[in-house]
């Protein structure tokens, strides 16, 4: 069954399609939004692809079939990763913290059991090889970080980021070429030199 019919029977109510899209499409969507952020656990790409799929559900029928429905879906899947940053942002600037009671003694804490991940230090060199990109491709800014994105962590054809962003595929491969340029400008500016060949 291609997308447009697995869709059609989504919009018709066929649970078992509904079942098929999202065992199709759900492992997808949560590999583009682990790598939208270093600072993503694979509970909140849990909690992000979950209203993903919900706005996908309350807004199937918006889709007007224009781009492919990969394309549709990361482009939502996208704006709900950006939502989940601001949220968190606002929270980290002091709404919806619970404060830590001085007199509760160190018996009653729960503390957080070791981590089973191998080679921590690997780990910690990666999140940060991750955050300095994050960095660069902030700094580059829009729409050239959506069309990276796209490419990259979407996994996206030209033909593809042109259905979705009303591009020619020439276009869409000219514009790339030259964000790509210009995220290595600001990434030699920000990547340690002994770091960025390796990225």
């Amino acid at each position: 069954m291609n997308d447009d019919e697995l869709i059609a029977k989504c919009r018709a109510g066929d649970g078992d399609a509904w079942d098929a899209l999202f065992d199709q499409y759900y492992p997808v969507a949560a590999r583009f939004v682990f790598q939208l952020s270093p600072d993503f656990t694979h509970e909140d790409t849990e909690e992000i692809c979950q209203e993903t799929f919900l706005s996908v559900i309350r807004n199937i029928e918006a889709f007007g079939g224009r781009s492919s429905f990969q394309t549709w879906l990361l482009r939502i899947a996208t704006n709900k990763a950006k939502d989940f940053l601001e949220k968190n942002n606002a929270a980290k600037r002091g709404g919806g913290i619970a404060p830590l009671s001085l007199s509760q003694s160190l018996g009653e804490l729960s503390l957080d059991p070791p981590s089973p991940s191998p080679a921590p230090d690997r780990l910690m060199l990666q999140a940060e090889t991750c955050l300095l990109i994050k960095e660069s491709l902030d700094e580059l800014g829009d729409p050239c970080r959506e069309i990276i994105q796209l490419r990259y962590y979407g996994e996206l054809s030209y033909e593809e980021i042109a259905g979705a962003l009303n591009l020619n595929p020439k276009t869409v491969s000219s514009r790339l070429s030259k964000c790509l340029d210009r995220l290595e400008v600001i990434a030699r500016e920000i990547f340690p030199e002994t770091d960025l060949n390796s990225v």
